[in-house]
């Protein structure tokens, strides 16, 4: 079986309700989207409106990866850079399998198909990420063709005592020979 992803799907209810379940169980199984667990739908939903509210804006993009059943199985926003002179690469944010999905090469999967629509985005030449040390995400991502190109020290506090380095990777997409 494999997931079927959508590119700014229509947005509703149960896309909402979706996402926002999607979240909180990668959350509290430990994934590193932005909160620590435990968490409830409640402590997600004010960050899934900021980016709501920027996909209404046009600043962001969502990609949304649909299991056999039809629900949310993964999700990845695409950021626009909104400063002149970075127009031609996007940030990736929020990238979640759930993780009943785990282990069947849904993420690579994911990655592939946010490649494959950025590069229908005119003028995109890359994608940058961040994510948390200490997780082991940074070599998947690795694995994805990403490249580390910079590394903040203890910039993410997970807790007292346990800050992680916030670890920026970026992904050249290959447009073929350049005049």
């Amino acid at each position: 079986m494999t997931l079927t992803f959508e590119l700014d799907p229509k947005f509703d209810r149960t896309l909402r309700d979706g996402i926002a379940e999607l979240w909180t169980d990668v959350s509290n199984a430990g994934g590193a989207v932005g909160f620590v667990p435990p968490v409830t739908a409640d402590d997600v939903r004010p960050e899934l409106v900021k980016h709501l509210i920027a996909m209404a804006e046009g600043r962001t993009r969502l990609l949304v990866g649909y299991d056999e059943e039809g629900a949310v199985a993964a999700t990845a926003f695409l950021a626009f850079n909104t400063h002149r002179l970075m127009t031609h690469w996007l940030w990736l944010y929020t990238v979640m399998v759930h993780p009943r999905h785990q282990g069947k090469g849904y993420g690579r999967d994911l990655m592939d198909a946010v490649a494959e629509a950025v590069r229908g985005m005119e003028g995109m030449e890359a994608i940058r990420l961040t994510c948390r040390g200490g997780t082991d995400v940074d070599r998947f991502y690795a694995s994805c063709g990403y490249k580390e190109v910079g590394r903040v020290p203890d910039a993410i506090r997970v807790a007292d005592g346990d800050d992680r380095d916030d670890i920026i990777m970026l992904l050249p997409l290959d447009r073929g020979p350049r005049p």
